[in-house]
Order: C-alpha cells, then structure tokens, then sequence
C-alpha cells in the first residue's frame, strides 16, 4: 500500500487509512529524523505504539482513536489526540506532553518517570501505576472527569489530579483502592471520597499554599489546552491524598 506523505517546509501530513502500525510508526520516526517538527496523521484507527521511543521535539496530531501504548518511552514531543485513547498511554514516558480530547483507557500514565498527559474526560482502571519520579523529573497526569478503581496503585512519585467536572456538586468518586500500595507522590481530587475507598497506605489531609500552587499550574495548563476557565475550576474544593508509609511493604522482604 502507498503510504501517503505530504511535506511542506517543516510540516507534513499522513493519511493513516489502512496502514498497519508498523508502516505508520516507522513513517513518523522517518519525517521526525529528517527535520519535520509538526505533523497531522488522519484517519488513525487503533494503530499503536504511536511515538513510541521518539526523542525529538515536534508536535504531531493524531485525528482518530490510536491504540495501546501512544507515547511510549517518549523523550520530548507532544502529541495531541482529536478523540480518545487506549489503554497504556505515556507507558514509562520521559518527558514530552500528551493531550487527549476526549477519554483514555487503562493504565495511563504507567511507569511515567516525567512528562505530562492531560485527559479531558475520564480514565479506566490503574491511572497512574507505578509513576515515579527521580530529581527533577516529575511526571503530571490531569484528568478532567473521574476514574475507575486502582487509581494511583503503587505510585511511587508524581503528580495525579482528578477535577471531576462530570461530578455533580457533593457527589463522590467512585474509584476503589485508590493509592493501593502507594509509597510517593501525590494526588488531588475535586470533591471527597469515602476512607474505605482508600488503600491502607493512604491519608488524606487539607490544602497547604504549596499544594495550590501545583494545582492553580497545573489546571491552569489543562484550561488552556481544552478551552476552559482556570478560575472555574479550582472555585471547589479539592484534598490531597499522601502515602503515610514510605516503604509499606518493606516488612515482607528479607534483609
């Protein structure tokens, strides 16, 4: 199948119809190498692996649904997604943004070590696992709706932030184990959850100054990729969720 490619200056765009993710991938890493630094792929449709391993800036728009692991191991470009995402999204990402308008599957976020990923809508199950975080590299997670159970499960750094603009006033998340064996970073949540919602290695505790300056970033970036108020949407109450234990498990290993 002809793949086909149209460049002009540092831009290029691809018709992804058809392609299988290998042709697709190795086109991208191909334009990316050779100097494009924005590209338009239409017709995306459960391709995956999409920028995995680049490690050049450049911005490249995704017009479908890609398929599992988008950005993975991705070292420094943004990606924006017109629809939703599978499941794996930013799987150990160093550093780049990922920006879905719309909802992403499973596992967003795994084993991120920096880099951010906006969601405008909700996310699966297992939000957040395994992110972690070394010097300055922090990975970040917004998510605009809310989340399905495990959130955050064994985080060991970065930020999570759930703003639940589709949570009417005084309704909780429904997420179970939340933080499951978390050990680092943190996450906010707009409005409350139940403590039996929560892992055993979880408290949960008010605002500091520090605390809204993350978030007033934070959500301000996310305001501004999806066309909202930042003003809004911190005009609610938000809580912090922590590790209470460094190592939780740490009584379970033979020294």
């Amino acid at each position: 199948m002809k793949i086909r490619v149209e460049t002009n200056d540092h831009t290029a765009r691809i018709d992804a119809t058809g392609l299988r993710y290998r042709e697709l991938n190795t086109v991208l890493k191909e334009i990316v190498s050779d100097g494009i630094r924005k590209v338009a792929v239409h017709g995306v449709c459960g391709q995956r692996y999409l920028g995995t391993g680049l490690g050049r800036p450049a911005e490249i728009e995704l017009f479908g649904t890609p398929g599992n692991d988008l950005g993975a191991f991705m070292d420094g470009p943004r990606i924006i997604v017109h629809g939703n995402a599978q499941d794996g999204c930013g799987n150990t990402m160093n550093s780049g943004e990922i920006i879905i308008h719309g909802h992403a599957g499973d596992i967003a976020g795994l084993s991120a070590r920096g880099g951010k990923i906006f969601i405008r809508e909700d996310v699966g199950y297992r939000a957040g696992i395994h992110m972690k975080e070394y010097q300055d590299k922090k990975p970040v997670v917004v998510v605009g709706g809310t989340a399905q159970d495990f959130l955050g499960e064994y985080m060991a750094g970065g930020i999570l932030i759930l703003l639940g603009l589709n949570l009417n006033d005084g309704e909780y998340h429904k997420a179970k184990f939340i933080g499951t064996g978390m050990h680092g970073g943190v996450i906010y949540l707009k409005g409350n959850v139940n403590e039996y919602q929560l892992g055993k290695e979880v408290g949960i505790a008010p605002l500091e100054d520090s605390d809204r300056q993350v978030l007033q970033k934070f959500t301000g970036e996310f305001a501004a990729h999806f066309g909202y108020e930042a003003e809004e949407l911190l005009r609610h109450e938000f809580i912090k969720l922590y590790p209470r234990w460094l190592r939780p498990y740490g009584k379970l290993y033979a020294y």
